[in-house]
């Protein structure tokens, strides 16, 4: 059983977000298949908030939002792709919220997008806009996203902005006294157990390339897993740690 499943950079409405397999991991909640006393939404569920661009498989999943809500606590964290996330809240019966603690264990665990963090959005909206189109762009002529990925870990500039996220973070996260803080906002998807200065930094990475990722939290324990699809169509996800095979789940990264 979990005390938090965290999931971020959903992105509904774009092309590019992977809402089949979103939805397959909201149904094995659901089902009880997977247990978690709350689930965090931590940003950018949506790509913005023109719900003409919404397909079905974007539809299905605020449906199963929804569905969840009335099942277990669910948390939206505002992303900077959000908007006024309060004028759907109350529709999907979510807590809306700027960041998040929560205890685990023994730790005390926030959790937040890490915009915040991120001024190269203010300062260079135009490169930030264009930037957006040519990963979507790569993502569109390799469907394995491998070379938008390759592209995305050899920008200097991507690479100093998740920098400055990191470092955000971890100095905020330190001042409002917690051990370990999760963000998305990078879309690069961090596990490391590494502490800077006692605080442990973790990212759950994105919706909107595979393997998709996400977080799970366990009586303190912050678990980096990933959700991918395999030749059968079917849904797989899974984590370093796991040996044995078990519902959906297969030793993965």
């Amino acid at each position: 059983m979990y005390d938090a499943i965290i999931v971020s950079d959903i992105h509904l409405g774009s092309g590019n977000c992977q809402a089949k397999a979103l939805t397959s991991l909201l149904q094995d909640v659901a089902d009880g298949s997977i247990i978690s006393d709350r689930l965090i939404l931590n940003g950018d569920v949506f790509d913005s908030f023109d719900f003409r661009r919404l397909v079905k498989t974007h539809w299905k999943v605020l449906s199963m939002i929804r569905k969840l809500s009335d099942q277990i606590e669910i948390i939206w964290i505002c992303g900077n792709h959000d908007g006024s996330a309060d004028v759907v809240s109350h529709l999907l019966g979510v807590t809306v919220k700027d960041e998040h603690v929560f205890r685990s264990g023994d730790s005390d665990i926030l959790v937040l997008h890490g915009h915040t963090f991120d001024d190269f959005i203010d300062i260079h909206p135009v490169l930030t806009w264009v930037g957006d189109c040519i990963y979507a762009l790569l993502q569109w002529i390799d469907s394995s996203h491998t070379i938008a990925r390759m592209a995305k870990a050899g920008s200097k500039t991507f690479v100093r902005c998740a920098r400055k996220v990191e470092e955000g973070a971890i100095a905020h996260a330190r001042k409002v006294g917690c051990d370990i803080v999760c963000c998305g906002h990078t879309h690069l998807a961090i596990g490391s157990k590494n502490k800077t200065r006692g605080i442990e930094y973790f990212n759950s990475g994105c919706w909107t390339e595979t393997p998709c990722t996400f977080l799970t939290v366990s009586n303190g324990l912050v678990q980096l897993r990933l959700f991918e699809a395999v030749a059968d169509e079917t849904l797989i996800a899974g984590d370093s740690e796991l040996t044995l095979t078990m519902r959906g789940y297969t030793p993965a990264i």
